[in-house]
């Protein structure tokens, strides 16, 4: 179904609207968004489409090969989600209370959304046919969870069979030029130590040459909600095993750097403020391969906010005393940047950095915080003028929280507006501005 027609482009020559649907290109149904731009990039078009009343018809159109339609669709996906078939144990999605949003049990493992937007996926369900697309599309690079790389274990982890064949897999990639990003999640006691040692090794033998077939490895840590199932056997990370892992992880870095130019195993943010140790600096993260995985994530936004910060005046009037809310595990690191701004006369930004009773997480995320959160972490405190909230708590294109609390609900049980910020440059700005002048 088409959501959307980008004004000027040929879609809207068309006559496109909102609520039409694009049946078939030059007579083949395309599957998803990957299909779209494959058959679109023909000179010649002919496209049947369906009005919102039923009535179908016919449009043929002549185009540059690189002129797209100019439309965006309701879906990503037009046949359908590919969903999970492994049962981990530490699946966060089976680790939430029941009676929210259906999206939110959503098991995705599908290879399509891992290539357009970056989701990891295992490569357990892929059928013959989708390793074909695969080869056929270059559908490159994919991101996979790989968690062990030695068969029996990652079948364990994942409680199916058919995780053992990765490397196997990892091969296939490689025989084809075709690269993926993995990440390592892991669990104390399950596939940390030994494990671990033989996962990143075992991925980096796939790391050298002029095409490697695995582009980088992210370690994060496993993350336990008090939904969890009774007996899982799993064990919270503490700072112990966090400077464990630390220890272990970033000789091998130093080996990878000699031998690929590349650390190409990353440490996510989240094991440092765990340990309590500082975080590496920036160029550690080289070009920020896992970025969306929390690999260097809270040194971007602090390099964004040096940039951002760089021409700060001197004072700001009216004076303004402001709130700025984040996950407690990322407080103490953000404090310095708070202490910027404050430099600033006329300008007070109060940082309040919350735990997750919803969640059963004393050190959380900013992205895990829920509606419920917040309004348990700011009762009674004083927030100044306004709240900041990080866009990052919401769900992507709806104002609403992972516990299905909506940012209209918080508002009117908060007694100072409150506004989404972006990010770095979008923060300063906001602080900045003349309370007048907002919305």
């Amino acid at each position: 179904m088409v959501a959307s027609v980008e004004p000027g482009s040929i879609g809207e020559e068309l006559g496109f609207q909102p609520g039409d649907r694009l049946i078939s290109i030059n007579g083949i149904r395309p599957r998803d968004l990957i299909d779209l731009q494959v058959l679109c990039c023909e000179e010649e078009l002919t496209l049947e489409v369906e009005d919102p009343d039923g009535t179908r018809h016919v449009v043929e159109l002549e185009k540059d090969a690189d002129d797209g339609l100019g439309l965006g669709f309701s879906e990503a996906l037009f046949d359908g989600l590919r969903q999970c078939n492994n049962h981990c144990p530490f699946c966060f999605i089976d680790q939430q209370p029941p009676g929210r949003r259906q999206s939110l049990y959503l098991k995705d493992d599908d290879y399509r959304l891992s290539f357009l937007y970056g989701s990891y996926l295992t490569l357990t369900n892929l059928s013959e046919a989708d390793w074909q697309r695969i080869e056929a599309q270059r559908l490159s690079p994919l991101y996979v969870s790989v968690h062990a790389t030695e068969p029996e274990l990652r079948s364990r982890l994942l409680v199916n069979p058919r995780a053992g064949q990765l490397l196997e897999q990892l091969t296939w990639f490689d025989q084809r030029d075709l690269q993926i990003h993995a990440q390592v999640v892991v669990c104390p006691g399950l596939n940390d130590g030994p494990a671990l040692q033989r996962t990143l090794t075992d991925l980096a033998r796939f790391a050298g040459g002029d095409w490697p077939a695995v582009l980088s490895a992210a370690v994060v840590p496993v993350g336990l909600t008090r939904f969890r199932p009774a007996g899982d056997g799993l064990v919270p990370v503490d700072p112990d095993a966090a400077r464990a892992v630390i220890a272990q992880v970033e000789p091998l870095q130093q080996q990878f750097q000699q031998r690929f130019g590349s650390r190409f195993a990353w440490l996510s943010d989240e094991w440092y403020l765990i340990a309590g140790l500082p975080l590496p600096p920036r160029l550690a993260y080289e070009d920020l391969p896992q970025q969306e995985n929390g690999v260097g994530s809270i040194r971007a936004f602090l390099e964004a906010l040096d940039q951002a910060t760089a021409g700060l005046p001197q004072r700001v009037s009216p004076p303004r005393r402001l709130s700025w809310v984040v996950g407690q595990l990322v407080g103490e690191a953000l404090a310095p940047a708070v202490e910027r701004l404050n430099a600033v006369g006329g300008l007070e930004l109060v940082l309040h950095p919350l735990p997750s009773p919803y969640w059963g997480q004393e050190q959380v995320v900013t992205g895990l915080l829920t509606g419920s959160d917040l309004l348990t972490g700011l009762a009674g405190r004083d927030l100044g003028e306004r709240l900041l909230l990080p866009a990052v708590m919401l769900r992507q294109g709806e104002p609403v929280f992972l516990d299905d609390l909506t940012l209209a609900e918080l508002q009117q049980r908060l007694p100072v507006p409150v506004t989404v910020v972006q990010g770095a440059d979008d923060l300063v700005a906001t602080c900045l501005l003349d309370a007048a002048n907002f919305p």
